[in-house]
């Protein structure tokens, strides 16, 4: 069963994905990134190249053919791929194809949409009975 995090009061969310996908990459795991709109992934693509002069993240779009030699891919729907290790989500809905990874992880941040969203997300899985781990990021400074 997929184990769920919810990393909640995120400042930024598309640099937390970029320092998640960093510490997902040096713990030798493969993710995919899930929003239904590509030009938040491509804003993504392009905060991966630049948000740290130390650590480059192997990415791609999930659509391109070198999908399988590359561990983050950036998905704006459902993709098949040999990624099954972690799945983070920053769009509002849970992804119909979350089930298939070892680990989802939702990035909700203080916007009171967001977080609206990210609670409808959390009763979808919670009423599902997958099992649900927080992480308050206000609280962990």
């Amino acid at each position: 069963m997929t184990r769920i995090d919810f990393h909640f009061n995120a400042p930024d969310k598309l640099g937390h994905c970029c320092r998640l996908l960093r510490k997902i990459h040096r713990a030798g795991q493969q993710a995919v990134v899930h929003h239904d709109s590509p030009a938040v992934l491509a804003e993504l693509d392009r905060l991966l190249w630049v948000f740290s002069d130390l650590d480059f993240i192997p990415h791609l779009m999930a659509d391109d053919p070198l999908t399988a030699d590359t561990p983050i891919l950036l998905a704006a729907g459902p993709v098949d791929t040999p990624h099954h290790d972690v799945l983070v989500n920053l769009a509002s809905e849970p992804p119909a194809y979350f089930s298939r990874f070892e680990r989802l992880i939702e990035v909700v941040t203080g916007d009171e949409d967001d977080r609206a969203s990210g609670r409808a997300r959390w009763r979808f899985y919670r009423d599902r009975g997958y099992p649900i781990q927080t992480h308050d990021l206000a609280a962990a400074g």
